[in-house]
């Protein structure tokens, strides 16, 4: 019997993903999964379960005009109650996971190892007691051994894996780095929750354009192993900026992954005024229309707030608007007021 994964992302930025069999529509697999997705005919005819499906080939069964029309079919939204996988899918429900009554899920984890890669970032490897099928640019809340705290981190590893990995900002009086710079053992014990987030990598139809702030790049790198596993046609040019030579973590990693894609493009970006490099300041002084593709583009940004709010004036400056922006805004929590 063949089994499809099928990512059911709700609006309250919760992913859980079940697994649908052979025939079997997507409210039936999801309730035999104990997750009440909304619904209440059954029957195609009231359109209480509509969804729209991001990723994925599928069948509907049946559908009436009052439910759905055959321009939001073609569009890619679905009934789920009359919605049969054919592969993988991604399916975003509008609705919070609670009133579904489901959560993100606890997953307890075993540290690795813990790597110092600059003097402002760690590495940080733990095994999964079982693999989270994440998609790839989504994040976890990570607890911290020794503290009633968690923290939320995006993977920077392939999902599926029983292994994850985590890019990680060294902030000063910070619970999780004190952890990772003072304390941390392999073998402590953590728990994962999640996965969660709608920042994560759509299906690729167009040229991509990313842009990676700091420790913002993880998302990249987990969306960079999916496509060099799965591939694309489609042009990537990634820009990975940070502040100097030394905070280009994970750079050989980034230009492996782009050469076995074979069409991804590598751009870095330093800010301080100290360090040689080919392009200085930040990403918006050398952002061009060029690199928009005369809009014809997807770009997805990962960093401070103050670099997603830049780049949306410098579009506005460039005159060109992309089709799709995605972005994640990643705020540092601040060093515990307990501690000082």
């Amino acid at each position: 019997m063949t089994t499809y994964n099928v990512a059911l992302n709700f609006e309250d930025g919760v992913t859980r993903v079940i697994q649908c069999d052979d025939d079997e529509k997507v409210t039936d697999a999801a309730f035999r999964q104990k997750i009440n997705l909304p619904m209440d005919c059954r029957d195609g005819v009231c359109g209480t379960c509509k969804c729209f499906v991001e990723k994925g080939e599928y069948e509907l069964e049946f559908y009436m005009d009052e439910s759905m029309s055959d321009e939001e079919a073609e569009q890619g939204y679905a009934l789920a109650c009359q919605m049969i996988p054919e592969s993988d899918c991604v399916v975003r429900v509008p609705a919070s996971s609670a009133i579904c009554k489901t959560a993100p899920e606890a997953v307890e984890a075993e540290v690795q190892s813990v790597d110092r890669l600059s003097e402002t970032s760690f590495g940080l490897r733990v095994k999964l007691a079982k693999p989270i099928n994440f998609l790839p640019g989504q994040y976890v809340n990570l607890s911290v051994p020794g503290a009633d705290k968690h923290r939320a981190y995006s993977f920077s590893s392939a999902p599926g894996a029983q292994e994850a990995s985590f890019l990680i900002r060294n902030l000063p009086g910070g619970v999780m780095s004190t952890y990772l710079g003072q304390r941390a053992q392999p073998g402590d014990g953590l728990t994962a929750t999640g996965p969660m987030g709608a920042f994560y990598l759509r299906p690729i139809e167009r040229p991509q354009l990313w842009l990676a702030g700091g420790t913002g790049l993880a998302p990249f790198l987990s969306m960079l192993e999916q496509v060099a596993e799965q591939g694309s046609d489609q042009p990537i040019v990634l820009y990975y900026a940070v502040t100097c030579a030394a905070d280009l973590v994970e750079l050989d990693r980034v230009k492996d992954l782009a050469e076995k894609i074979g069409n991804v493009s590598v751009v870095t970006v330093l800010a301080a005024a100290e360090d040689d490099h080919d392009r200085k300041g930040f990403v918006t002084d050398h952002l061009t229309a060029k690199d928009l593709n005369a809009g014809d583009c997807d770009v997805y940004l990962c960093g401070p707030p103050p670099m997603v709010d830049a780049v949306r004036v410098h579009f506005g400056k460039l005159g060109v608007e992309p089709t799709n922006f995605y972005f994640e805004k990643f705020n540092p929590t601040e060093a515990e007021v307990e501690a000082a």
